[in-house]
């Protein structure tokens, strides 16, 4: 192949056009890997704070524990970091998380389950879409309104009940949580509900059961796993709840499991030493990360048992 030969195999090379076709599609592409390179680093940032987050608690912790033994910490049954005779026992703050949350599943549990069922197996199309917005507006309602609602209005009428009940107590805190986390419970179970094939039901009716039978042997056994997500959703939401433990509990660090004593959570003690004025490396200061990585990992245990759970019990359709 000759020289003049070579130089006109350039030229016509050079000459081809790109069509207009394989030009969108090369910018499709383009755009594609961008937006696909955005959600990957929006992905990314979720992780990277989490990493952050837990980092800042080991941290600061760990200057904590350099000068409070874990023993002490775990064991004595005293929370008084901020005093001149200062004691470091965190069960105290433990019990009134336990114990408030527990409470408020007791309640939140029975009633969203049984709105789940009723909105995804008996409720009609109209009432659904009446009832379950009405349900998530609790979800917008300010929490420190719902520890105001327990201090001023359920807390007189459980005074009415128990008229040995102090002003500040667990159990109308416990409760008002309840009513507070009953939509999460109601809207993720429903979903799961509502995605067990419609096959199963007109299977069972067709066996002659019930709409209730069918409800509760069938949709809801096929369902488990969403639904035991809306428990583990509800019990993280409960053991992090702040205001209304703040302001209806009596933020009193007693290691009681009564319901009726007023108590302090671990989320109440953060936001009651948050607000005042302690150097940055006190020992009140770094008490305050020293609960919340205790309260991280109370919340990392129940997530835990809920994805083992959910695993263990997930059906495919």
């Amino acid at each position: 192949m000759t020289m003049n030969s070579v130089t006109q195999i350039s030229k016509n090379a050079m000459d081809i056009k790109i069509s207009p076709r394989l030009a969108k599609n090369v910018r499709r592409n383009i755009k594609e890997r961008i937006i696909e390179f955005i959600l990957m680093l929006a992905a990314l940032s979720a992780v990277a704070t989490t990493f952050a987050i837990v980092a800042i608690l080991l941290y600061e912790s760990l200057g904590f524990f350099k000068t409070v033994s874990l023993v002490e910490f775990f064991t004595a049954t005293e929370w008084t970091p901020l005093f001149e005779d200062a004691h470091y026992g965190i069960m105290p703050l433990v019990s009134g998380t336990l114990t408030t949350s527990a409470i408020a599943l007791a309640v939140a549990v029975p009633v969203g389950t049984i709105g789940a069922i009723y909105l995804s197996e008996f409720a009609s199309h109209k009432a659904r879409e009446i009832v379950k917005p009405i349900l998530e507006l609790l979800v917008g309602v300010p929490t420190v309104v719902f520890g105001y609602f327990a201090l001023l209005f359920v807390t007189p009428m459980l005074q009415k009940i128990f008229p040995e009940l102090p002003g500040f107590n667990m159990l109308s805190a416990g409760i008002v949580m309840g009513v507070m986390i009953v939509p999460y419970i109601a809207s993720v179970a429903e979903d799961a509900m509502r995605a067990v094939p419609m096959s199963m039901r007109e299977g069972s009716y067709a066996m002659g059961a019930t709409r209730f039978q069918t409800a509760i042997r069938v949709v809801t056994p096929a369902a488990v796993s969403g639904i035991v997500a809306a428990y583990i959703l509800a019990i993280s939401r409960a053991v992090g709840e702040t205001m209304v433990v703040a302001v209806a509990a009596g933020q009193q660090p007693n290691l009681t499991f009564n319901p009726m004593d007023s108590a302090a959570t671990i989320t109440a003690y953060i936001v009651q030493v948050a607000m005042g004025d302690l150097p940055h490396a006190s020992i009140g200061y770094q008490s305050i990360f020293a609960a919340g990585l205790v309260l991280m990992v109370m919340t990392l245990f129940f997530n835990i048992i809920g994805h083992i759970v959910r695993k263990k019990y997930r059906e495919q359709y």
